[in-house]
């Protein structure tokens, strides 16, 4: 990230959920020399038809434990919306990444080599995806 904001002038950064990310995410929040205005963050994914009030949805999840917590707002925050037209959601967040190239994922890769919600047996047909997800 400090290279993209020393050569770029801006960082844009994806960053992940889940419990394997609350040292990742706390780290991030005490980052020295992070200047959090010139930063824009993304998320990977939600659950659909989720509320972002509902205490499992990622966009939550990532206001609580990263984006509220840190020392100044950031550029943007591009929280993927579980409500609505999904398709469209992804179409939206797909053209933004593309016109604002990411420099660095904070992502965890699970026990069963699944990233965000993509299993490593279901084959996408699509660069973005929309599936059933569940809550615990």
């Amino acid at each position: 990230m400090r290279r993209a904001l020393t050569s770029n002038g801006a960082a844009n950064i994806i960053v992940a959920t889940g419990a394997s990310q609350f040292d990742t995410l706390a780290a991030l929040v005490r980052a020295p020399e992070i200047d959090w205005s010139r930063v824009t963050i993304f998320h990977l994914d939600e659950y659909a038809g989720m509320s972002e009030n509902h205490p499992a949805s990622f966009r939550r999840y990532l206001r609580e434990r990263l984006v509220s917590l840190l020392p100044t707002a950031p550029a943007a925050f591009h929280p993927i919306s579980g409500e609505g037209d999904l398709e469209a959601e992804c179409a939206r967040l797909g053209a933004l990444i593309s016109a604002t190239p990411i420099d660095v994922a904070f992502i965890g890769i699970g026990e069963n080599g699944h990233l965000a919600f993509n299993d490593p047996a279901r084959r996408l047909r699509n660069r973005t995806a929309v599936s059933g997800g569940r809550t615990r």
